[in-house]
């Protein structure tokens, strides 16, 4: 299976050679500009220490401060950080936000850590990295496992290292301490958007399209709803082990109900089990993958029947696997385009906390909106002029972005 890391750079392998860049161009953005590893021992609630390995990874930060999540996975590894770091900058670049692209992550399993600890835990991973963030430097965002909360710690700890509060050093934080409204809804919305999109491309009619959710998370969940709000029947959706479906569909607000009391999607009401891998295969309108990477490859992509293919995850599709789909005249969404929501409303906090001038939950969701619109019709019509999927379109605007910023300043000293 090709790793998370070699999809990445396949991926901009295929916009490099269409752009003709230099072999100096791609092996400079072929690898992150930096990259910090720390080992930092926490107390833990037992009175015991355990010393936790932490990553932050800068791609590159030729349009602007690096900007990238942070995550808990206790599976987290420095080649996942790359890739991820990677995906980054095509996106801030997609979307003509002026920012580089950035990841970190801490390898540990949030499920069997205490609030406390995971406090802890943030507190002493922000201090070792203190030398790479900044407002101006490295904005953090919340990614797999953390939230609103993980982001006010981070950006508190940073203030009181400086002794005064820099709010800007992390978005999607609670409004109370300056976040802003929309940031928990922006990266579902900005897909709802994207899906609407392809959709109206497509002639496919969302009223009563049939959808299947891989993967129900809290950002999936929120999906399905838009979906579900634009006349979508969601008939089948996963968790990491399992699978439902019901072919005259179940409620998104029934899904959210019994994953959030139950931990998984088993025992729906008015379901029955299935596969990972058969869900994937379900005749459908719109397949969202909102869960791993590689989770489409070139073992089943001949299998897949949706017409559109949305994708919420990171690379949850192979190149192997992209040309298989394009070949079967499957619309695929790209991740760097679909999931660039949070990305957005990112840069309207960051915005708005450096400004200290606070805009209404209308006007992020209505700028989001015109922004994924004009995104997402820029990428379409790079594709429809040159013959090519979303996905190469995608990265031909955004690697040419990055590319032309990297021309114009110039090489130091």
């Amino acid at each position: 299976m090709e790793t998370t890391i070699a999809t990445a750079q396949q991926q901009f392998d295929i916009a490099a050679e269409l752009l003709g860049l230099s072999s100096d161009t791609r092996e400079a953005l072929r690898a992150p500009k930096r990259e910090l590893i720390v080992n930092f021992p926490v107390k833990l609630d037992n009175g015991r220490t355990h010393t936790f390995t932490g990553y932050r990874i800068h791609h590159n930060i030729s349009r602007g401060p690096a900007l990238g999540g942070l995550r808990y996975s206790p599976t987290g590894t420095l080649e996942e950080m790359r890739a991820l770091a990677m995906w980054m900058t095509w996106s801030c670049a997609i979307v003509q936000i002026p920012y580089g692209g950035a990841k970190g992550g801490i390898v540990c399993d949030p499920k069997t850590l205490s609030l406390s600890e995971l406090e802890r835990i943030t507190r002493r991973y922000v201090t070792e990295i203190t030398p790479l963030i900044g407002p101006e430097r490295d904005v953090m965002m919340p990614d797999l496992n953390t939230n609103a909360q993980t982001m006010a710690w981070v950006m508190d700890t940073y203030s009181m290292q400086h002794g005064y509060t820099m709010p800007s050093v992390a978005t999607g934080k609670p409004v109370q301490v300056g976040g802003t409204h929309g940031h928990g809804q922006a990266t579902a919305r900005g897909v709802g958007y994207s899906i609407q999109q392809a959709a109206k491309y497509r002639r496919l009619e969302l009223n009563g399209a049939r959808v299947v959710m891989q993967g129900s998370g809290v950002t999936g969940r929120l999906v399905a709803q838009y979906l579900e709000e634009a006349g979508g029947r969601i008939i089948a959706a996963s968790d990491d082990f399992t699978g439902v479906v019901a072919e005259d569909g179940f409620s998104a607000a029934a899904l959210t109900e019994h994953r959030v009391a139950n931990d998984t999607v088993a025992g729906l009401p008015g379901t029955r089990p299935i596969s990972n891998a058969e869900l994937l295969e379900l005749p459908c309108d719109i397949l969202v993958l909102a869960a791993g990477q590689n989770e489409i490859t070139g073992a089943n992509a001949h299998r897949i029947k949706a017409t559109v293919v949305a994708e919420l995850a990171n690379g949850p599709i192979s190149p192997t696997a992209d040309a298989i789909l394009g070949n079967k005249n499957i619309l695929v969404v790209p991740d760097i385009l679909a999931n660039a929501g949070g990305i957005v409303v990112s840069y309207f906090e960051w915005v708005q906390g450096l400004q200290e001038f606070f805009w209404t939950e209308r006007e992020v969701h209505g700028e989001l909106e015109q922004t994924m619109q004009r995104a997402f019709g820029e990428v379409m019509n790079v594709a429809e002029t040159r013959h090519i999927s979303l996905r190469t379109a995608a990265y031909l605007l955004a690697v040419e972005r990055v590319a032309k910023a990297m021309a114009v300043r110039g090489i130091y000293p």
